[in-house]
């Protein structure tokens, strides 16, 4: 019976993926290629990831630019690239999320200090769904509370769950705190079950690679392609189309990828327009 089940289940993923609430836009089921947007400072930057420590704001910049970040949202919006983010790394950066949103409604997601209290402001601005990472993970565990009343203040479907993870002992654990906490929350079939369960997306960042363009987490990207039966972004390390290809193999095209750092539009060495180029053969 598991043979049918798993079956089934992947045809159901194939026809209701993707079709995001606001716009109901017919997205085919297979993988896609997510742009981002992190701000950092009220400027569009890239950082590596594991170097932003809380309190004092600082990290190691491997990109910044005075472009506003409407410019990179409309741009998203030209290419037709839906489901990316657009990251608040630490205060100052409101405005600025807001100005990205108005200029794709319903084509982004927002993360970075969201909460029950300010999540719909970000929704009326144009976000399709709103990320939530440290507010529900809390002192090594999912506060519970806290996860019910942010589906209540928003709804599930609008709700993406990001969960930051590094490898020990052979296992993915959830990592907190700007990454600098281990939680006992290990991402398997039965975490990401539950996982599912509160939210319509899930976005898996792998902190060991981040911001390091060193290449993707391959083990990460089968992991969740087997595990995880709701959309899936994966993020850290990508730099190459040949990446983009190697996590559509070992992810079955079930697991979609971001690309941040590597880009040109971003100071890297992967030509954006490549990765849009790469979008749409994967539509044809």
């Amino acid at each position: 019976g598991a043979m049918v089940t798993g079956f089934q289940s992947l045809a159901r993923v194939g026809t209701t993926r993707r079709t995001s609430q606001r716009n109901r836009v017919e997205i085919r089921a297979e993988m896609r290629f997510r742009p981002c947007i992190d701000l950092h400072a009220g400027k569009v930057k890239q950082i590596v990831g594991s170097t932003l420590k809380d309190g004092d704001g600082s990290a190691s910049t491997n990109f910044e630019t005075d472009l506003p970040s409407s410019f990179f949202a409309k741009m998203y919006k030209e290419d037709d690239l839906p489901g990316g983010h657009v990251i608040m790394l630490g205060p100052g950066n409101e405005e600025v999320a807001k100005e990205a949103l108005r200029a794709f409604p319903g084509g982004l997601h927002v993360g970075g200090g969201i909460n029950p209290q300010n999540a719909k402001e970000y929704l009326d601005c144009g976000a399709s769904h709103v990320i939530v990472t440290s507010y529900v993970f809390r002192d090594g565990n999912v506060d519970m509370d806290r996860l019910q009343e942010l589906v209540s203040a928003i709804s599930k479907d609008r709700l993406v769950l990001d969960v930051s993870c590094r490898k020990r002992d052979g296992e993915y654990y959830v990592c907190t705190d700007r990454w600098q906490k281990w939680t006992d929350f290990k991402l398997n079939k039965e975490s990401f079950e539950f996982l599912s369960g509160f939210c319509d997306e899930i976005l898996v960042h792998a902190v060991d690679v981040e911001g390091k363009r060193s290449g993707i987490e391959e083990e990460l990207v089968a992991l969740l392609a087997s595990s995880c039966d709701i959309p899936t972004t994966y993020a850290g390390g990508a730099r190459s189309l040949e990446d983009l290809e190697r996590a559509r193999i070992l992810g079955n095209g079930r697991v979609d990828l971001t690309i941040g750092s590597a880009l040109d539009i971003f100071g890297g060495d992967l030509s954006y327009r490549d990765a849009v180029k790469w979008q749409r053969d994967q539509e044809e």
